[in-house]
């Protein structure tokens, strides 16, 4: 067993900043491995972000500590995402002590140049929350929601999105968008129930890397509903390939600030098509983007939303709840349990301590609850935080904000009825954590 302990020195200067004292703490929010053998780590460090690199085997520090901002946020409850991809660490959050300036950012390669979204530009980002980041081909993904630039009639409204760059992605000319991505799009990801009219679930809340869902290359996301709407929550899942097309169709403009957004005519996107890999398809002939025709960098510079979202598996939910005292917040996927590793499970958690687990099925579901134990905790901290697999252990680890416990995967041996209602052709059962019976799920 080994223990590393990261304080901050600043704690004084940050006080002085008006800052409290339980805010001036070292909160680790990075923590991803920079290769096999080096742990990359970010701290708000009392609101001076600061990253560190230390040995996997040993945990001792490597080199000098690097510069944390548009790596890390200031504050702890600021979101953020990073991942290392081809050597080069992407990251997002906010970059400022007063948090106004949200940004997708590439840094600390050794040949890439450092890359940005345009700064204060409700097009390409409006007050984002920042939930994953994916490598997937050539390009990263980033899943966030943001308040939606194309829907304003009702005030704010979250949409979840979508967003992708190039790994080849070099900026622009220094005529337009130099040292901004090149390559940056994003479409919304549509999670709602069909009907005379959609009812939907927009706020993204939690996403799993990508898997293989009816031999496709899938993510699930846990998504809620508005802040002022029914409470509700839903599991969706979005082939890769729907995301690929979202982004290979039209794109969305607002001709002026009184009319409504709609597509672009194909006839005024330019060539090579904006939001292309330097070296692929209708950019093929060029072999950086920073060689991009200045029609093209100005187009997507002003038009980096797609028109069409990018719609769920079977066009709805996995899974809904609504009218629930609890909305669903994280969400972990094992795509090859039971004894032959032939079935999907699904586990959620909630913000008042509710773990699910749900066995996917084509034929139908039969529902088993059963009690595990959970943390001692109230209020806010019930809220499970973070869900992760151990697959070669057979546990699930459930994070709260106090304190992380660990749950069998499976306890049917404990209760003998569960193997009789457990059907090989269809299965589905839940267990949570806590006191109160859970009805009224639905399943399709």
């Amino acid at each position: 067993f080994q223990k590393l302990t990261w304080k901050t020195k600043d704690v004084e200067k940050c006080t002085v900043r008006g800052k409290n004292s339980d805010e001036c703490y070292n909160y680790i929010k990075v923590l991803v491995p920079r290769n096999d053998e080096t742990l990359f780590a970010c701290g708000t460090n009392a609101f001076n972000p600061t990253c560190r690199n230390y040995k996997m085997s040993t945990l001792e520090q490597e080199g000098e500590e690097v510069v944390g901002q548009a790596r890390c946020p200031f504050e702890s409850r600021q979101s953020n995402v990073g991942l290392f991809a081809g050597g080069d660490f992407y990251s997002a959050t906010m970059t400022d002590f007063l948090a106004s300036d949200a940004v997708i950012y590439r840094s600390l390669g050794e040949s890439s140049p450092v890359l940005r979204t345009v700064k204060y530009d409700s097009k390409w980002l409006r007050e984002p929350h920042f939930l994953h980041a994916i490598e997937y081909g050539n390009y990263v993904y980033f899943f966030f929601s943001e308040i939606a630039v194309e829907y304003t009639t009702l005030g704010k409204v979250v949409f979840s999105r979508v967003a992708r760059v190039c790994k080849n992605d070099n900026g622009g000319s220094p005529r337009v968008l130099e040292r901004y991505w090149t390559s940056f799009l994003k479409a919304r990801l549509n999670c709602s129930v069909p009907g005379d009219s959609f009812f939907y679930f927009d706020v993204l809340q939690s996403l799993t890397n990508v898997l293989q869902i009816n031999h496709r290359p899938t993510v699930l996301g846990v998504f809620t509903t508005q802040a002022n709407s029914i409470t509700g929550s839903a599991v969706c899942a979005f082939y890769m390939d729907d995301i690929e097309k979202a982004f290979s169709g039209k794109f969305k403009e607002q001709k002026n600030s009184e009319s409504a957004w709609t597509p672009v005519p194909e006839e005024q996107v330019p060539k090579p098509r904006p939001g292309c890999c330097a070296g692929e398809g209708s950019a093929a002939a060029y072999k950086s983007s920073t060689n991009f025709p200045d029609e093209t960098l100005t187009f997507i510079k002003s038009y980096p939303l797609m028109d069409e979202s990018v719609p769920s598996v079977n066009d709805r939910p996995f899974f809904t709840r609504t009218t629930s005292r609890f909305k669903l917040t994280q969400i972990a996927v094992d795509t090859s349990a039971g004894p032959y590793k032939n079935y999907t499970v699904v586990f959620l958690g909630s913000d008042n301590g509710h773990v699910l687990k749900i066995l996917a099925s084509t034929e139908g579901a039969n529902l088993v609850f059963f009690r595990v134990p959970r943390c001692n905790v109230q209020g806010e901290d019930r809220r499970v935080l973070g869900l992760e697999l151990d697959r070669d252990h057979h546990a699930l680890f459930v994070a709260f904000s106090s304190c992380v416990i660990r749950v069998p995967l499976s306890r049917c041996s404990e209760y003998s009825h569960c193997k009789k209602l457990l059907n090989p052709l269809a299965i589905s059962y839940a267990f949570y954590i806590g006191n109160s019976v859970l009805k009224g799920w639905t399943f399709s």
